[in-house]
């Protein structure tokens, strides 16, 4: 008999304890787990989106990158403009010394940004991050201004016929050089970029064969004075130059910027591009006309320097993990801006060799065009 009503007890006690969709207290058995899912779900909703960067570690280290950089560019400055200078300090004779030294900054600021922008802008329309928008010709072209000068009037002819009046007229002719290229190429029949890629290599082969036969006819004093000038360097800027070459870089890098965002679809392809929105070729042309005008106005006013651009570019790919140029352009420019203040100073200042910057910034950037040629095996 007691089995029987222990029998009965479990019988009466189970439907109690299991009551179906629910437990004892009448509340839903899965119901705390619902809210743990719903919680769980609406953490991950609220994560916040790392944009452009691909991984929160490539954000964070963009941001440390940029500000490094821009700490050592501050540093560079302020060490060029009063370092080693043999006046006391708040004198007027150190602020005289300071502002003559200032030519030379204002001067590495816009080669920074024309150099920077147009590289990376070049390699995006391109879709190719080897070239570089000197071979266009532009350099082959101020090569050949410089030598024809003094071959038919002599060396002295080439140190009057300077300032504003060469500075304008080398301009003028790289920028119609590169539009005639541009227009012979979305205007008439041909319409391929690297097409007309090719053809200015040829022209600045051309131009640098010219040039190249001109130098041998010299006199070795001519050729001398000559050669000074074809080596870029920020001594050979003109403080005059300044007003006319700060608002053209300053318009067309505002235009650059503006442009970050069509660049972006850009590096995707001229279909996807196309099928998202973008007038590609319009883009295209708008780009290119922009990069002309910075290497115009960079090489008219210090001369060429090849693998400076490369160099910078190059650099920045390696410090930023993303393809957006919101923080590619930037980056570049404080990039530039910081290798140039940084060899400047510490070649002039250590080594007493402020001359041979740009040779070793073209040999740096040499060395770096042929990594990346042998890393990636083809061109």
């Amino acid at each position: 008999m007691l089995q029987q009503e222990n029998k009965a007890v479990r019988t009466v006690n189970i439907p109690t304890r299991q009551r179906p969709g629910g437990d004892p207290a009448g509340m839903p058995i899965n119901q705390g787990r619902v809210g743990e899912g719903e919680a769980a779900s609406s953490t991950q909703r609220v994560r916040p989106p790392l944009g452009p960067f691909g991984t929160a570690r490539g954000r964070a280290i963009y941001r440390v990158t940029f500000i490094a950089i821009t700490a050592a560019s501050i540093l560079f400055t302020v060490g060029l403009l009063a370092y080693n200078n043999p006046m006391e300090f708040g004198t007027r004779g150190f602020w005289l010394i300071a502002e003559r030294r200032a030519n030379a900054v204002i001067a590495m600021a816009i080669v920074a940004v024309c150099q920077a922008l147009s590289t990376v802008c070049f390699h995006t329309v391109t879709a190719n991050r080897i070239l570089t928008p000197s071979i266009m010709g532009f350099e082959s072209l101020y090569r050949l201004i410089a030598t024809a000068t003094v071959f038919f009037f002599g060396a002295a002819t080439l140190a009057k016929f300077e300032g504003v009046a060469l500075f304008l007229v080398q301009i003028a002719l790289m920028i119609g050089l590169s539009l005639a290229l541009y227009g012979w190429l979305f205007v008439g029949g041909v319409k391929n970029l690297h097409l007309m890629l090719l053809v200015g290599i040829v022209i600045g082969g051309g131009l640098g064969s010219v040039s190249t036969f001109m130098q041998r006819m010299l006199y070795p004093s001519e050729f001398d004075v000559l050669a000074a000038r074809l080596f870029g360097s920020v001594n050979n800027a003109d403080a005059d130059l300044f007003p006319i070459a700060i608002p053209l870089v300053v318009a067309a890098a505002l235009g650059l910027l503006a442009m970050a965002g069509p660049l972006n679809l850009v590096s995707l392809g001229e279909s996807i591009a196309t099928n998202l929105g973008v007038n590609y070729k319009r883009v295209v042309i708008q780009v290119l006309a922009l990069v002309s005008v910075l290497m115009a106005v960079s090489t008219s006013l210090v001369g060429p320097m090849t693998f400076l651009g490369f160099l910078v570019a190059t650099l920045t790919y390696q410090a930023c993990d993303t393809y957006d140029h919101r923080r590619l352009l930037p980056m570049s420019i404080v990039m530039c801006y910081a290798v140039l203040t940084g060899a400047y100073f510490i070649m002039n200042n250590f080594f007493h060799a402020q001359g041979v910057v740009s040779v070793v910034i073209e040999l740096v950037g040499g060395a770096a065009f042929l990594w990346v040629i042998m890393k990636k095996g083809r061109l």
